[in-house]
């Protein structure tokens, strides 16, 4: 983050700025804070939604095809959505954009948490589409992102913005760590007696509903905070020239020099990281006996790695290696990862532990072989992923202009919500052929991005490089 220096502090970070930043007033760490705040409550929410969502959609009897669907909206509606958004917010501000899309999510998991009442009333159809939409409703508000990224780089100095940047990847680590912790507990059966004492008989208390609510509230709080305390950053707003279509604006992001390769590669990372993200918990379960718990507890402590590296570690290596450089760290780690992650158990085995990997996380030995190199594979992963995705932000931020930060972001997130969207079905249809390759497919998928993001001439500069 960075402070907004006063006095003599301002003329000499003024001066040491390039004359479009000198001209840009600086933010202060309270509005950074305040929009990572509202990240972070919005992602929290997100978060909560997480255990139930298969259940959920099991609890109507139909197939298990609609998780898959359902899980896709969310990031299909996020991809169309976030280029507007961060088009709009260069346009009509970044606290309105803001403010009414968290108020959205706010409904949308409101909504999603009365689909058993309106599937009563109408019947499964209308239940499970209850949570289609829904849940497309809430990923065309997390489109958000673009305009918060946006936001941060307006309000902070090129050369500390991969710092700042971290913090939004940060806040999502912190939303995915606690966000399932708190959905878990509004779930549990103690929790869902309480309210259903407390409560109006009027308002369903299930250990679906609760974590719904729960979602809802948190993005109701974070409406309140944005108007409350976010400002509006002093900055130059763009004129609209960038306006049009969502395929218009990848067009014109796919004909820069410079951001045609970053589109290319938020894209192809997030379908290689789609290995993880879907099939990780049913390889735990087969190789290593984790049931969700174990696996929870390997995901938090995934999470928490991911705000250390991103909140803590990732800033000052950008300023010490340069954007591109820690990119293409960042990548090379995350390929290393994914191809190493299928083989723990085999890995582990050639440790001096116990090598038993399916006595299970919780229920056996902790330091066994198997879990050692999982974990340590993970802290690499964790590390690779943090430091590719905040140097690709920070590459974005540098090659767009300050009237349409909001668009260039947007257009980076969306290509990576698109990633998101294609990559879980064909990752899920991999691992049923063969366990290990959707994490070696994502691996390979990973090498032109390393070999591209290498190429300093790919970005139109020294700019790119970073700040030494």
């Amino acid at each position: 983050m960075s402070d907004s220096p006063d006095g003599a502090d301002a003329a000499d970070e003024a001066a040491a700025d390039s004359s479009t930043d000198a001209d840009r007033p600086r933010g202060s760490r309270r509005a950074v804070a305040v929009v990572i705040g509202v990240v972070f409550l919005d992602l929290l929410g997100f978060g909560v939604v997480i255990p139930i969502l298969p259940f959920y959609v099991r609890s109507f009897g139909v197939s298990d095809v609609f998780i898959g669907l359902t899980a896709a909206s969310y990031s299909l509606a996020q991809f169309l959505a976030a280029p507007t958004l961060g088009r709009i917010s260069d346009e009509r501000g970044r606290r309105p954009v803001i403010a009414f899309s968290v108020a959205m999510a706010g409904v949308a998991w409101l909504v999603f948490g009365f689909a058993t009442e309106i599937g009563a009333i109408a019947g499964t159809g209308a239940a499970v589409a209850t949570l289609l939409l829904s849940r497309t409703l809430a990923g065309a508000a997390g489109g958000n992102i673009s305009a918060a990224q946006a936001y941060i780089a307006d309000v902070t100095p090129r050369e500390k913005r991969a710092g700042a940047l971290g913090l939004v990847g940060a806040a999502f680590s912190l939303g995915f760590v606690f966000g399932p912790a708190l959905g878990g507990v509004a779930a549990s059966d103690p929790v869902v007696s309480a309210a259903d004492a407390l409560l109006p008989a009027f308002v369903p208390t299930t250990r679906f509903t609760l974590p719904s609510f729960l979602a809802a509230g948190l993005s109701f709080l974070a409406f309140g905070a944005a108007l409350a305390v976010l400002k509006e950053p002093d900055r130059t707003r763009g004129s609209g020239a960038r306006s049009g279509s969502l395929i218009d604006q990848f067009r014109t992001a796919l004909a820069d020099d410079a951001l045609r390769p970053l589109v290319a590669s938020y894209f192809v990372t997030s379908v290689a990281f789609a290995g993880i993200q879907v099939m990780f918990i049913p390889f735990a379960a087969d190789f290593y006996g984790y049931d969700a718990t174990a696996a929870a507890v390997f995901l938090t402590y995934i999470g928490v790695l991911g705000t250390i590296n991103q909140g803590a570690l990732v800033g000052p290596l950008e300023r010490r290696l340069g954007a591109v450089r820690l990119a293409v760290i960042g990548g090379t780690s995350l390929a290393a990862a994914l191809a190493f992650l299928p083989f723990t158990p085999e890995i582990g085995a050639l440790l001096p532990l116990p090598g038993d990997p399916g006595s299970g996380l919780l229920s056996g030995p902790l330091l066994t072989g198997p879990t050692v190199a999982l974990f340590g594979v993970g802290a690499l992963l964790s590390f690779g992923n943090g430091a590719l995705n905040v140097s690709l932000s920070t590459l974005v931020s540098d090659r767009a202009s300050d009237e349409t930060q909001g668009a260039a972001f947007g257009v980076t997130q969306g290509a990576g919500s698109l990633g998101r969207t294609v990559g879980p079905p064909v990752a899920a249809s991999a691992y049923v052929l063969a366990y290990w390759s959707p994490f070696v497919a994502g691996a390979v998928l990973l090498v032109p991005v390393v070999y591209v993001l290498g190429r300093g001439g790919a970005f139109g500069g020294s700019e790119a490089a970073g700040t030494e």
